[in-house]
């Protein structure tokens, strides 16, 4: 799973944008301000998405710091002033692309997964199986056969969270950590939904119940 710095004061915005980003499979940390984003460069996320007007530093400073960190780590700037100038600026201080504001999130999106693929490579079929079932974790799909299973977006997560972790033991803690964060908040029997209807649409996953500590994917 790549991960993605976004930085951005908008607080709507930055917002909508990580839902989309995190909707298409990425770890997604977000910044309001320069300083605070500044503190993360040493993190060296996989991508950095960076607003040029903030409140203290701006786009280009930064910019110029996670270049110096690591040259290679691909940008995409945004900004509110359709300029030319900032633009070119970008561009020559080794930014990948830039998004004048307004725009569609759906475009940020397809514009991080173009310069991923071109930076990291295609992922798009890698694949893991399980038994029966092929798992393609970057599309996002799963496959009976030739049969497309239709999996929400937890009970895909829940499936990921599994697979990363065949024949070991996982409390409902921290499936809940897993799948809903850190932030969650709410009675842990929402695991217990979500795991039967897993199991309902896929009917050939041995996922066992472990009871008074969680569950278990049994190694097919």
């Amino acid at each position: 799973m790549y991960t993605i710095y976004l930085v951005d004061d908008e607080a709507n915005l930055n917002k909508m944008l990580v839902t989309y980003l995190e909707q298409e499979g990425y770890n997604v940390r977000s910044f309001a301000d320069g300083i605070s984003a500044q503190e993360a460069i040493p993190d060296q996320p996989d991508l950095w998405v960076l607003d040029i007007m903030l409140p203290d530093l701006d786009g280009f400073q930064l910019l110029k710091q996670i270049k110096a960190v690591n040259a290679n780590t691909p940008t995409i700037f945004i900004s509110a002033r359709d300029e030319d100038i900032d633009k070119i600026i970008g561009l020559e201080m080794g930014s990948d692309d830039y998004i004048a504001k307004p725009f569609l999130p759906r475009e940020l999106v397809i514009r991080v997964k173009k310069l991923i693929d071109r930076v990291y490579g295609s992922k798009s079929n890698e694949h893991i199986e399980y038994g029966e079932y092929t798992i393609y974790p970057d599309k996002r799909l799963i496959k009976h056969g030739d049969e497309e299973i239709d999996l929400t977006s937890k009970e895909f997560d829940l499936l990921l969270l599994f697979l990363e972790y065949p024949g070991s033991a996982l409390s409902r803690e921290q499936i809940l950590e897993g799948v809903w964060g850190n932030d969650y908040f709410g009675s842990d029997r929402v695991v217990d939904d979500l795991v039967r209807r897993v199991r309902k649409k896929l009917h050939r996953l041995e996922l066992e119940t472990l009871y008074g500590i969680g569950y278990r994917l049994v190694r097919p």
